[in-house]
């Protein structure tokens, strides 16, 4: 973890902001929750329970940082929360995908790269040079579907 918290401490010296003690707080939170979709106010609330003078503006202001600077990435779940995970881009620039259950609220990693026949498709077709896809997939998980 140390390592990781020095590389990102280096992406934002070079971009000249300061990895404050706060930052560093929000960090190890989604570090240590790197299987989880947090949202602000859960990042917020396990901050909290390190370091109690951290207020929730300064988790959304870090949160806001770490995403502008693709340290970490924010989705919206259709929930109407952005939710933020640390390392979501796979080996090849590509983020994983996501599947979302629409009773439960479960959100299931797919850590293989489903649409790569469909972006080569698409960039001949359309002569566009894709950067990245996200895809999320909406329906019942296997234990709602079993109620």
């Amino acid at each position: 973890m140390r390592g990781i918290i020095g590389e990102v401490e280096e992406k934002l010296r070079a971009n000249e902001y300061k990895m404050t003690p706060k930052r560093e707080e929000v960090l190890r939170v989604l570090l240590e929750n790197k299987d989880k979709h947090l949202s602000a106010e859960e990042v917020y609330n396990l901050v909290k329970k390190k370091a109690p003078d951290v207020g929730l503006a300064t988790v959304y202001r870090t949160l806001e940082l770490f995403t502008n600077f693709d340290i970490i990435h924010s989705m919206d779940f259709g929930d109407g929360r952005k939710r933020y995970e640390y390392g979501a881009e796979s080996n090849n620039g590509h983020r994983h995908h996501h599947l979302i259950c629409i009773e439960c609220g479960r959100i299931i990693e797919v850590n293989e790269d489903l649409l790569d026949d469909l972006e080569e498709r698409v960039s001949k077709t359309y002569d566009f040079n894709i950067s990245d896809h996200e895809l999320k997939i909406f329906g019942r998980c296997r234990d709602c579907m079993k109620r």
